[in-house]
């Protein structure tokens, strides 16, 4: 390996320099909402991914909407329920799961809408 002035090294492969690049790799994984959005800016907006990718922001911006996205579907999900009971979940579970369901697609649905693809 050689060194530049720029403390940037090298690596010989073949007959070409080539430089050691390190991106920071995120210690904590990203969870559904977060690998959702990246996939999004990946093929839908190619430019500003790989701008944020470049300059270092883009798993600050993952996490962050990751949280986001967490928060305002739990948010949504307390709202919607307020808006519509639920069943008994004691004397009837199957409604009651239906029900609970129903209100967790319809709060994903405005979270992705919301916070992923925008």
């Amino acid at each position: 390996m050689n060194t530049n002035s720029r403390n940037v090294t090298y690596s010989t492969v073949g007959d070409y320099q080539l430089p050691n690049l390190i991106l920071n790799q995120p210690r904590k994984p990203l969870g559904k909402y977060g690998r959702l959005r990246r996939t999004y800016l990946k093929e839908h907006r190619p430019v500003l991914y790989h701008t944020m990718l470049l300059s270092g922001s883009l798993y600050p911006h993952l996490t962050e909407v990751e949280q986001n996205a967490v928060a305002m579907k739990e948010h949504l999900m307390a709202e919607l329920l307020k808006q519509n009971p639920a069943p008994d979940k004691a004397q009837n579970q199957l409604m009651w799961v239906q029900h609970m369901n129903s209100l967790k697609a319809q709060a994903e649905e405005l979270v992705m809408t919301e916070l992923i693809y925008s």
